[in-house]
């Protein structure tokens, strides 16, 4: 362990360091009414609103970015370096002393960038090349730091109507220069205490407790695409959002014109990390669901009623249609549509009338279908084709052509009309609805590459008559986008996030891989913790079916959340879940972390009685049971004087309550610092893949959790604990 220097801090250091604060919150606050007063380039008597609006919504981002986070402080850490390290006029950074003096020396390191009215930093972005030193300096490789300072706060309110403030309340010297030879990074109290500390509404940013390890994968250049083997409490969700924060900082250009996204599970996971990147200085990156990805450019008019997601599949039937063989099918009908000319093409210029005969337009209807084009491309291409061929039997006879004639004869009504009859237009949903209400033309399409038991199972259920009366599955609009790239590709962006990979579906990891084909991606997920019939066996797989073949796999297997004995009551089920998967390890222990109850009494009761212990400790609890069964345990909880709200019901949400109940389904990705968890089999028994989403369910405590059961648990969970 470092030397970290165990002295209380003296009132007067305490207080520099104080005064650095207040004139840091002063100087934000300052660049903030800067930027508000600025003016616009153009002005309004300027008639050009597309550019006014354009500076206009710069400027609201520049003032969201500079927004001040209630309750988190402007800079956590400070870093001392060698005499002469750090020469500012190269390099940003470097804190006024408490003097007012510059020590070019020493650099206070915060969320965000903050500079004086001379334009000298104050705090530097903890995303600067010099502060990787913060988070990676240990005795073995100082990396020129001398002492590492690390602060802590506590959130007050000063008033009634005022927003939270952090309150700068102690200070922790780590000095790397006489440390012990055999001495490893340290943390001390203080850092122990943030990462231990109780979180009660959304997740935070970890940026002032990032390990080097996620540090190393947090400044992974763009050009890297990285998948992210993470265990439950390493930080893997984390890393990724952070991730995206530094590419920003070091790519904005670039970025800001390609675009940047994050893929969760569901809604419910996104209002989760909502605040982490507008807290780091980040509030243009698109946040959005695999679903809502999907159908984001569907044509409304041909949305059902009741939304595109009408039923969900038989594990059986969601496993074919997931498969990237789907893909192959849907080519096979998509191109069958294109039809061998049978009449000629009359054109008629004047007086004179040209003709293509079928034996003339068959070799440009062939050449285009073995090149490859998209097939909405290719109608485009093929009137080309023809006005060409019709140009060239002008100019045989002696008639002079140009640019204008050539556009005259692709408008032709007998050239469109032979482009329609040769190459149809094609619609993706009425394609997908087609194939899948149609045994003889599936089968048709799936010769070779389905079984007739597989055919019937992706077949759809009724008989729809349009997209607005199917009942479309999530598996179904994998399939219409597959249908779309193939009529015409999507536009892409610069890099994208995706979490919980490991449920997605060789036909989803398909979707999200083509808007990302000229970008990179960052893959996090647990393969313990796939639920869905198409969940990932192994992520090299998962990789090619991203079209990232070559992307960089790392594992985060230390855990620094969830205590020790939680994850290895959970890891029990690992090895029916996840054979060969190594065990997380948690970095730390808490005596009484673990209690399992059987509900002799009725489970109502118990669950009420531990949901009652839970909320006399501090931060959030989350009460989580199967889906089908929590809506009479909550009616239950109500007898039994304990109305607990339901996640996203009535605007319930993280931080609505400090108690929530939360369906299994969609506990995944989510932390409490408590956990009530409620008869662990009927989450087992509630779905094909049970096993792994009690995983989960185990998984989402990070102080204490609390099993109750009336019946028995699953046998690798028998023997662990009684309380």
């Amino acid at each position: 362990m470092t030397t970290t220097d165990p002295s209380v801090p003296s009132n007067d250091a305490l207080q520099a360091e104080r005064d650095r604060l207040t004139a840091a919150r002063e100087a934000l606050r300052r660049m903030r009414e800067e930027v508000a007063g600025s003016e616009l380039v153009l002005g309004d008597v300027v008639n050009d609103k597309v550019t006014n609006a354009a500076l206009r919504r710069g400027r609201e981002r520049r003032l969201a970015a500079l927004a001040e986070v209630p309750g988190a402080p402007l800079f956590f850490g400070r870093l001392d370096f060698d005499p002469g390290t750090v020469f500012f006029d190269d390099d940003p950074g470097g804190a006024p002393a408490p003097d007012g003096s510059a020590d070019a020396d020493r650099v206070q390191i915060g969320r965000r960038h903050i500079h004086d009215r001379s334009g000298r930093p104050m705090v530097l972005d903890w995303r600067a090349p010099i502060c990787v030193a913060y988070y990676r300096a240990s005795p073995q490789d100082r990396m020129s730091v001398r002492v590492r300072r690390r602060y802590g706060f506590t959130t007050v309110t000063p008033g009634p109507d005022a927003e939270p403030e952090a309150l700068l309340t102690a200070f922790e010297d780590e000095a790397l220069t006489d440390a012990p030879p055999e001495a490893g990074q340290g943390g001390g109290e203080l850092l122990n205490a943030e990462i231990e500390r109780p979180r009660t509404g959304p997740m935070r940013d970890i940026v002032a407790t990032i390990q080097p390890e996620q540090d190393d994968l947090v400044r992974a250049p763009l050009g890297t695409t990285l998948c992210v083997q993470g265990a439950p409490g390493t930080g893997k969700t984390a890393v990724g959002l952070h991730r995206i924060a530094f590419l920003l900082y070091t790519e904005r250009e670039r970025l800001s014109r390609s675009g940047v996204a994050i893929i969760g599970p569901n809604r419910s996971f996104l209002s989760y990390i909502h605040d982490v990147l507008p807290a780091l200085g980040e509030v243009d990156v698109h946040q959005t669901t695999v679903t809502e990805l999907l159908t984001r450019d569907l044509p409304e008019r041909s949305r059902p009623a009741a939304g595109w997601i009408g039923r969900v599949e038989e594990p059986a039937a969601a496993r074919v249609k997931g498969r990237a063989r789907m893909a192959e099918v849907l080519r096979r009908d998509l191109w069958s549509h294109l039809r061998t000319p049978e009449e000629a093409v009359m054109v008629r210029r004047g007086s004179r009338r040209w003709r293509l005969y079928p034996e003339d337009l068959r070799p440009l209807l062939d050449e285009l279908a073995e090149r490859g084009v998209a097939y909405g491309s290719g109608r485009e291409l093929l009137s080309h084709r023809i006005a060409h061929a019709v140009l060239s039997l002008m100019e045989g006879e002696g008639e002079a052509c140009d640019d204008r004639t050539h556009a005259q004869v692709r408008r032709d009504p007998a050239v469109r009309s032979a482009v329609t009859a040769m190459w149809p237009k094609a619609d993706p949903i009425k394609l997908v609805l087609g194939l899948l209400t149609d045994p003889e033309r599936l089968a048709r399409a799936a010769d070779g590459l389905l079984s007739p038991e597989e055919q019937a199972a992706v077949l759809l259920p009724g008989r729809p008559r349009g997209p607005r009366s199917a009942r479309w599955s999530e598996e179904d609009l994998a399939l219409i986008d597959e249908a779309s790239a193939l009529i015409g590709r999507p536009a892409g962006l610069g890099h994208i996030v995706v979490d919980e990979a490991q449920d997605l579906s060789p036909m989803q990891c398909r979707a999200v891989g083509r808007r990302c084909a000229s970008g990179s991606l960052t893959v996090l997920g647990d393969i313990a913790q796939g639920t869905s019939p198409s969940a990932a066996a192994n992520w090299s797989t998962l990789l090619e079916h991203l079209g990232k073949p070559t992307g960089h796999l790392r594992v985060l297997d230390r855990g620094y959340r969830v205590p020790a004995q939680i994850i290895d009551f959970a890891a029990r089920l690992l090895p029916a879940i996840a054979p060969g998967l190594g065990a997380p390890v948690a970095v730390r222990r808490s005596p009484g972390s673990l209690r399992v109850t059987p509900a002799a009494g009725g489970l109502a009761a118990a669950v009420a009685d531990a949901c009652r212990t839970a909320l006399e400790g501090e931060g959030s609890v989350g009460l989580i049971a199967a889906d089908a069964g929590l809506a009479a345990l909550r009616a239950d909880l109500a007898a039994e004087g304990l109305p607990v709200p339901l996640l996203g019901e009535d605007g319930a949400g993280l931080d609505a309550s400090r108690l929530v109940a939360v369906p299994a389904s969609l506990a995944k990705g989510l932390e409490f610092d408590a956990v009530v968890v409620a008869e662990p089999a009927a989450v087992v028994d509630a779905e094909e893949r049970g096993v792994n989403r009690l995983y989960v369910v185990l998984t989402r405590a990070v102080s204490t959790l609390h099993v109750v059961h009336e019946r028995p648990l699953p046998e690798a969970l028998r023997d662990a604990v009684t309380g």
